[in-house]
């Protein structure tokens, strides 16, 4: 394999900047097929042969795409007089994102490099012209094809407009919120194990080390910048794990005591499932469906050094994996449409479809009547999911308790890092402010009547 301009990649240098535009392309191209963006980006890795300094400008090109593809799509479509192959499509989507936004590289080495990739590749190497011209009228005509770009829901907004549409019915007053959050790189927020040390001590740790954050709560620090793990002081010796502000919530709310009997259902990859056990010496059964994902769970806990017993089981049939026993505490963190961490997975958004919201919430219905008969009298159920849409959270919990008498929906709140008073919990959205950044989240308590 050679780069771009013929040469083989030395071994500690970065690849040429053809070369990492062409995976980022690589990937974008799958998702635009159908394909998660994390898969997509190491495959394109592996077949770019990058070296691993070249990864974080690879990965930076493609997540900036798919958080610009609203936008960028809709400047494509008025340069192109008729679409592209997907390879040069994708090529060009990604340069545009960059483009996009002057002064964050130079243009005239972007657009060069673009070209200069599209003549390595067999076949693209025919439409490079092509590219070449619509790139550079870009540059011309910038203002006039942004402000037509912008006009459009998907251009204005990067999300699909069937998203935009449900966010407006379901928070009239913060869908713009919402969608601006989306749009932003997250953060990467620490869990302090308090098992092991507490968030004043591991700032320091941090200090020592030349990196800093901010404490956010109880267990959280947030990072002043992302960071590769292995740097992290501690991090293979279980004093801290990485999980947002708002999924580090879902322990606490859960109210587990030392002794009590507890099933984390839908557990994979194990952070609130560590989490529970930092916060209690309990007897914890976690499940997940998929084998696989549940070896990630055992991971952590070896990591973290906590046990639980795992088992790969379907949280919607217990009768194939219960022992009769009634648990205590049920924590159900449902499968859903990921709508509150698009900013982590930006494709999501361009994956989903409207239809999807009634099939994960008959799921997501069927899970919590099928969990609740484990709960013992007096027990409570903390029913999670990682979205924004009504149709995962508030209507899933209000028709099960229309029909589930001996349910009792528990008032929730919070004290945020900062703030004098508690604030209701319920519905959570994607924030970005200082002391209080965090994905979009639902809980709801629910107590079974003695």
């Amino acid at each position: 394999m050679t780069d771009a301009a013929g040469a083989p990649p030395a071994g500690g240098l970065r690849a040429p900047l053809a070369r990492e535009l062409l995976a980022a392309s690589a990937a974008l191209a799958q998702v635009r097929a159908g394909h998660l963006l994390p898969p997509a980006l190491a495959a394109a890795e592996k077949a770019q042969q990058l070296p691993a300094v070249s990864r974080g400008a690879m990965q930076e090109f493609a997540y900036h795409a798919v958080r610009k593809l609203g936008s960028c799509e809709a400047i494509a479509t008025r340069l192109n007089a008729r679409p592209p192959a997907p390879a040069l499509a994708a090529l060009q989507l990604v340069v545009l994102a960059q483009l996009l936004e002057p002064g964050r590289r130079h243009e005239a080495v972007i657009v060069d490099q673009a070209v200069e990739a599209a003549r390595s590749q067999p076949v693209m190497r025919p439409g490079a012209p092509f590219l070449n011209a619509t790139l550079r009228r870009f540059l011309r005509e910038r203002d006039l094809l942004l402000e037509a770009a912008m006009a459009t829901p998907e251009g204005r907004w990067n999300h699909p407009a069937w998203w935009i549409e449900q966010l407006r019915r379901d928070h009239p007053q913060h869908w713009a919120q919402i969608l601006e959050a989306d749009n932003l790189p997250p953060p990467m927020t620490l869990r302090v194990n308090q098992r092991r040390v507490d968030v004043n001590t591991y700032l320091r740790l941090l200090a020592q080390v030349n990196m800093n954050g901010v404490v956010l709560g109880p267990q959280a620090i947030r990072l002043d910048a992302p960071c590769d793990v292995a740097r992290l002081p501690g991090f293979a010796d279980g004093l801290i794990s990485v999980q947002d502000l708002a999924a580090q919530l879902a322990a606490p709310l859960l109210q587990v005591g030392d002794g009590m009997r507890v099933l984390d259902a839908c557990a994979a990859p194990g952070g609130k499932t560590t989490h529970l056990l930092e916060l209690a010496d309990c007897e914890l059964t976690a499940i997940d469906s998929d084998p696989q994902r549940l070896a990630r769970v055992d991971e952590n806990l070896v990591r973290l050094g906590l046990r639980a017993s795992l088992r790969a089981a379907d949280a919607a049939n217990p009768s194939a994996w219960w022992d009769g026993k009634p648990f205590q505490r049920i924590l159900l963190d449902a499968p859903c449409s990921a709508s509150g961490i698009v900013r982590r997975h930006p494709e999501i958004r361009w994956l989903r479809r409207r239809r999807d919201l009634a099939t994960l919430s008959r799921q997501q219905s069927e899970m919590l009547a099928a969990l609740w008969p484990l709960l013992e009298p007096g027990g409570k159920l903390l029913y999670a999911t990682c979205s924004v849409f009504q149709a995962e959270g508030e209507r899933v919990v209000s028709g099960f308790l229309s029909t589930h008498p001996d349910a009792l929906r528990e008032p929730l709140a919070w004290h945020w890092e900062g703030d004098e008073q508690q604030t209701p919990l319920g519905q959570l959205r994607p924030c970005s402010e200082p002391r209080r950044d965090h994905d979009g989240f639902f809980y709801a308590l629910i107590s079974k009547r003695p």
